[in-house]
């Protein structure tokens, strides 16, 4: 099937390079293009491309403004062009925020340096970005009314709740969650339906959580962890794949949204309750007997970096048993082996459903290799993790 594409900058040349990238693909159409927000709304609504490739900075309306107003009135994958910056990744991670799909690095460099490269990249990301879940993308939050040509301001952080000794902590009652529907019962299939359910979590005395995501993982995390307690009890460790440039704004980012303290992972850091360390890009993070983490090079024989089946290996060799693993959104198959490892040491594995995943990727990967103990929505997992670990 032929991904019918918009491209959207204000740009001259970039418009007329990206279009050549991906018209030389035989099965991608560049059916239109725009050079600002407003354009591109309308270009979205009359066109009805697949995919759209979007600039964030641009006149009379942004990206991250027009990428609001197309997922409320015409729901498109879209892919943000971003620079490799700090302000770049904010800027990035407010645009995924709005609905857009996934990013790539607006490098001209590269495009005149490696041409091929850049083809190969943007071609495999327009293709897998037309196969996401336009279900998911509908979910986007509400268009806000800013000002055209301002970026939509983020998400008001919840507030923090006083730090208490655990021990002296009451619980708080949390709310039942609706039983979840299993991929294998949704799809009339048996496959794997033996090993997994849809019932409500039992607590166990988890040591670890340990969750793993790539294509989608950012907003995932997002309603992930801000439904968690300040008192959580366990320790978490996140594996997104992102590069190196964007971990850092996007451990902010969670940090001043979630009730838990998050920060990006530093070799040596404790693991210790109530707090998300998430990996560094372009590295490895690993778990040791200590209950710190270990942060090493990226291995370059490594698709991955950083790699969910590094991790999960780490943790199933550290805590056996004790590990609650999650595997959420993203394409390929990156986290299998690594539950693979946990389920031989006893612990349990999760994935999230095909219905609320952008991309049917990872999750799939070890839902088909029968690893997994539930499958759930993504709006549960959060409160159902708590269940789990309170």
């Amino acid at each position: 099937m032929v991904v019918k594409v918009l491209v959207v900058d204000d740009s001259g040349f970039f418009r007329r390079r990206v279009s050549e990238i991906l018209s030389s693909d035989p099965n991608i159409q560049v059916i239109g293009t725009a050079t600002n927000g407003r354009e591109a709304i309308d270009q979205a609504q009359n066109l009805k491309p697949d995919v759209i490739t979007m600039d964030y900075e641009m006149p009379m309306m942004d990206g991250i403004t027009a990428v609001r107003n197309i997922m409320q009135r015409c729901p498109t994958p879209v892919l943000m062009f971003s620079s490799l910056t700090h302000e770049g990744a904010r800027v990035t991670l407010d645009a995924l925020d709005a609905g857009a799909v996934d990013f790539l690095p607006k490098n001209f460099e590269d495009i005149s340096r490696n041409p091929d490269k850049v083809r190969q990249l943007l071609c495999e990301k327009v293709h897998t970005i037309a196969r996401s879940n336009r279900r998911s993308l509908s979910s986007a939050p509400p268009a806000a009314s800013t000002p055209s040509g301002t970026s939509t301001p983020p998400a008001t952080p919840l507030p923090r709740r006083t730090t208490t000794p655990l021990a002296t902590t009451a619980r708080t009652p949390v709310e039942t969650a609706k039983p979840a529907t299993t991929h294998a019962a949704s799809h009339g299939s048996t496959h794997a339906a033996s090993h997994t359910s849809s019932a409500a979590p039992k607590h166990r005395a988890y040591k670890l959580v340990a969750i793993g995501t790539s294509t989608g993982g950012p907003v995932a995390l997002q309603r992930v962890l801000s439904q968690l307690p300040a008192n959580f009890p366990a320790p978490i460790v996140l594996i997104q794949h992102m590069p190196a440039a964007f971990t850092k704004a996007f451990a902010e980012r969670l940090d001043k949204l979630c009730r838990i303290n998050v920060k990006e992972a530093e070799d040596g850091d404790l693991l210790r309750p109530g707090l998300a360390l998430l990996a560094p890009g372009g590295k490895q993070m690993m778990i040791d007997a200590r209950g710190s983490v270990r942060i090493l090079p990226g291995d370059e024989r490594l698709n991955y970096k950083p790699c969910v089946d590094i991790t999960f290996g780490s943790a199933a060799r550290t805590y056996q048993d004790k590990v609650l693993a999650v595997v959420l959104t993203g394409m390929g198959a990156d986290g299998r082996e690594g539950a693979r490892l946990l389920k031989q040491s006893g612990s349990q594995v999760w994935a999230q459903d095909e219905a609320s995943c952008v991309i049917y990727g990872m999750p799939m990967a070890v839902v088909k290799a029968n690893l997994t103990d539930a499958v759930y929505p993504l709006d549960d997992i959060g409160r159902y993790i708590t269940q789990a670990c309170m």
